[in-house]
């Protein structure tokens, strides 16, 4: 990998682990938003860097592609979140990222020759299944498991991966093991992770909206309480007439 996708990769870790915290309550949904398009941003312009000085090199242009969906996803994210938007499009868009990672899963596996990224291809994958879910279909008992799902990812398949990346340790073998090995250690974590669902899945009538399925929370609120005013002056005015006329 690219010593410039390796610090894009590194703030993807900081904005997956931030999104969590927003998911599992901890954030408030607003407060997310810019690091959201911060990291978009920045895993926009770096792919278009790398596709532009690539030399025509296939594997160069094929590696940067994959980037390209950190950055989308990061933006829309960071978009619904200021402006209230209904989150069902991130869902669905979601769904496409969620396949095109297994193709890439796949091309690590062979192509790369790197099972460790392999690995975390497919979690990436299942994450983003996740959001479907969640944004896409509203299962909305699944946000909690969906944010600590994203925090497991921020560190184990993001910021640790890019560090050692960054100090080079990744392609010489991390934490001293064969690159297989590598692959099995990260695959017993992430599939640990999911043992996290049945203590954070909610029955649904329990379970409140994720922040960003708030859809214009601030305006919805806004408009809530307007309605209310209306009708308490008409029923103060109602309440009123007769006590007028008498006087």
């Amino acid at each position: 990998m690219d010593d410039m996708g390796s610090v894009g990769l590194l703030y993807v870790g900081a904005v997956l682990i931030i999104n969590g915290l927003m998911l599992l309550g901890r954030i408030d949904a607003r407060a997310a938003a810019p690091l959201n398009l911060f990291v978009g941003g920045l895993q926009v312009i770096t792919p278009t860097y790398l596709i532009f000085t690539s030399g025509g090199d296939a594997n160069k242009i094929l590696f940067a592609s994959g980037i390209y969906l950190f950055g989308f996803t990061y933006l829309y994210v960071g978009f619904n979140l200021l402006a209230g938007l209904d989150s069902t499009g991130l869902g669905w868009f979601s769904a496409f990222v969620a396949a095109a990672a297994v193709v890439y899963a796949g091309l690590n596996f062979g192509r790369f020759d790197d099972p460790g990224f392999g690995v975390i291809w497919l979690y990436w994958a299942t994450r983003w299944a996740l959001f479907v879910l969640v944004l896409g279909l509203k299962r909305e008992e699944l946000t909690r498991f969906t944010g600590a799902i994203a925090v497991v990812a921020g560190v184990f398949t993001a910021a640790v991966p890019a560090f050692l990346l960054l100090t080079g340790v990744w392609e010489t073998g991390a934490w001293g093991l064969t690159k297989t090995t590598t692959a099995i250690v990260l695959a017993v974590i992430c599939v640990l992770s999911l043992a996290l669902y049945p203590r954070l899945r909610e029955p649904r009538s329990a379970t409140g909206p994720a922040p960003e399925l708030r859809e214009g929370d601030v305006r919805s609120a806004e408009m809530y309480g307007n309605v209310t005013a209306d009708e308490e002056q008409r029923a103060r005015r109602a309440t009123d007439a007769p006590t007028q006329r008498r006087r």
